[in-house]
């Protein structure tokens, strides 16, 4: 996949999770909780299924990198203290 690629992925990825988790990001911070969470969903994925999808364009790929999106999201909510929700 070409960094182009990763890099427009990674910043949909991360602006639907700090969405779905109630947190305001920019786009440079959208950017970088999708490639971190990328990284997280591919461990997870790993540790739950045999499946060499993570990292990858693909369905399952998107969705492993969304749930470790959410999960580096959480973290980061519980670390700074924000722990109200905004309505979508």
């Amino acid at each position: 996949m070409s960094i182009i690629m990763f890099i427009v992925i990674g910043g949909i990825i991360g602006w639907i999770a700090s969405r779905l988790m109630g947190r305001e990001e920019g786009m440079l911070g959208s950017i970088v909780i999708g490639i971190v969470g990328s990284f997280i969903g591919s461990f997870v994925a790993r540790l739950f299924t045999s499946s060499t999808a993570y990292l990858s364009l693909s369905w399952s790929g998107f969705l492993w990198s969304l749930i470790g999106a959410i999960i580096l999201v959480a973290v980061l909510n519980a670390f700074s203290g924000r722990r109200h929700h905004h309505t979508v």
